[in-house]
């Protein structure tokens, strides 16, 4: 004898939006479904009377789990590396601006740092000529950018209360903080530093953007302190 389900509560669900986010249970970028449900008192299977609403979940398309609508904060794999890319590009620059270009070593490991990132077609004169055209946007750099010699006249770096690049520095690397191990926070601050010191020891608009990058990056002052000393190679 097989027992009969006479009364229970059953959940009709409708799809009101798609997508793509990343699946906590699949582990990757999937397609998902966000879904509204009814829920029915049931007899006999028949849907009777109405219990109230549930969701909205996100359903992925793989595996069917359900999620609750914060799973998209998580960036899919693709928005991650774009992220982590922009994010090299973008420390970089603020440090050229800091440091100016006149080395050649600086300039290398600029360029190779921000290749490894995923810009792999970047050219020196790319970063060059982006970087003469944020000193050519009013209030973004200061001092004069030498398009020609790679230096600046007057002081370079942040402007005078250190907000402008600051702005762009966290705009940059906040979003991306929390989706970084804490390995992957100190390495990209570390990055940071060898542009830094490929033509000797920092500078102190260079070490004030290599603060900034590292608070962005939810980094302790004494942490960025620590890692900054130790890729110097002095005591922290």
């Amino acid at each position: 004898m097989h027992k009969m389900c006479v009364m229970g509560v059953r959940t009709s669900w409708r799809t009101v939006a798609d997508g793509e986010f990343f699946c906590p249970d699949c582990g990757g970028d999937r397609n998902y479904l966000r879904r509204s449900g009814t829920r029915r008192f049931t007899v006999l299977g028949v849907p009777l009377l109405s219990r109230g609403v549930t969701g909205p979940v996100l359903e992925c398309s793989a595996c069917h789990g359900h999620f609750g609508l914060d799973a998209l904060d998580h960036p899919t794999t693709v928005r991650f590396s774009a992220m982590l890319r922009d994010a090299v590009h973008t420390v970089t620059l603020a440090l050229l601006a800091a440091g100016g270009t006149s080395s050649r070593a600086v300039r290398d490991r600029a360029v190779d740092a921000v290749r490894a990132a995923g810009f792999a077609d970047c050219s020196e004169d790319q970063l060059l000529t982006l970087l003469a055209a944020l000193a050519a946007d009013t209030g973004r750099l200061t001092g004069t950018y030498d398009a020609v010699t790679g230096g600046h006249c007057g002081h370079a770096g942040l402007d005078p209360c250190g907000t402008a690049l600051a702005i762009e520095l966290h705009e940059s690397l906040e979003p991306l903080a929390p989706h970084l191990a804490p390995a992957g926070r100190e390495s990209l601050l570390l990055q940071g530093a060898r542009i830094a010191l490929a033509d000797g020891s920092y500078l102190p608009a260079e070490r004030e953007v290599l603060t900034t990058v590292g608070s962005a990056l939810m980094l302790r002052p004494a942490e960025t302190r620590r890692l900054l000393a130790a890729a110097a190679g002095t005591p922290s």
